[in-house]
């Protein structure tokens, strides 16, 4: 490949990596295929590729519906919780965000909801809703006709927004809330921490059977809060915690020196924490350790 076609892939290497990311969940699988799409661009017939961005486009979108369906079989073995892997999105790693609706497509509950949809309906979902495609261009991209397309979108948007909740728009608030909860946990306060959470909260935690962590999911004020007063006091006592955008939301990096042991979302509701999620599987923390190593 020359490097002026380099140089090409360069300038749309990150909207396919948003594309593969919200396709799979997977900020490692998502490097994977956009890293194919590269290989299979290096040794296309360019007179053959009049618009390289929608060429690019399909070509990743097919290669992670194809991952998807291995993804899928993997997952129905998973040891514990399943979350998506974090990544940093204060660097523009899934483009800009400056929008409550921008932060909410990313997000993992986002992501979480979209595993309950078809590899085809979640192609035809994230074209359209994160990328702005018409029902028309996503059909060429799927081959599959318009009328297909549309139908395909209005299943997907029904399935995503029967349990969508609505995206909490204030991120300097969301900040005085982890930091809060996270003092108060330390602390030991109960009363304190209550006051931080809804009545409906839930903890997630993934350690994919590698680490300790919960296998299911943690629900109500009382549990919660008993559960991270708990983890302060047996697994956080010796950790560092810094400030993180996390998926578009609120976040904290644990770490354990110089060592990434955990990423910690925040989902906020009302002015309070209505979701924890935790991920601190090592298999799901090496992309988001390269983010950190080079913001360093």
């Amino acid at each position: 490949m020359s490097s002026a076609t380099a140089d090409e892939f360069e300038t749309h290497r990150p909207r396919l990596f948003g594309l593969a990311y919200r396709m799979l969940g997977s900020a490692e699988e998502a490097e994977d295929a956009v890293q194919d799409a590269y290989l299979r661009f290096s040794g296309a017939d360019r007179t053959g590729i009049e618009y390289p961005a929608a060429w690019l486009a399909k070509v990743v979108t097919n290669l992670c519906l194809t991952r998807l369906t291995s993804a899928r079989a993997r997952r129905e073995h998973y040891v514990g919780t399943w979350l998506p892997e974090p990544v940093i999105t204060s660097d523009g790693a899934l483009g800009p965000l400056e929008s409550a609706e921008q932060r909410d497509a990313v997000s993992m509950a986002m992501l979480i909801l979209l595993e309950r949809l078809s590899p085809t309906e979640r192609a035809v979902y994230v074209l359209r809703e994160a990328f702005g495609y018409g029902h028309r261009e996503i059909a060429g991209v799927l081959d599959l006709s318009e009328a297909n397309c549309r139908q395909l979108y209005r299943r997907a948007a029904q399935r995503v927004g029967e349990d969508r909740s609505r995206f909490e728009a204030v991120p300097e608030r969301q900040e005085e809330l982890v930091v809060s909860f996270l003092t108060a946990a330390r602390d030991g306060d109960l009363a304190g921490l209550e006051k931080l959470l809804t009545a409906d909260v839930v903890w997630s935690s993934d350690g994919g059977g590698k680490v300790s962590a919960a296998r299911r999911p943690v629900e109500g004020l009382d549990k919660v809060a008993r559960l991270s007063v708990g983890g302060a006091e047996r697994f956080a006592a010796g950790l560092d915690f810094t400030a993180a955008e996390v998926n578009g939301e609120t976040g904290l990096a644990a770490w354990a020196g110089d060592a990434l042991v955990g990423m910690v979302a925040f989902e906020v509701r009302d002015g309070r924490i209505a979701h924890i999620r935790v991920v601190v599987n090592p298999d799901k923390l090496g992309f988001v350790r390269r983010q950190l190593a080079r913001a360093a």
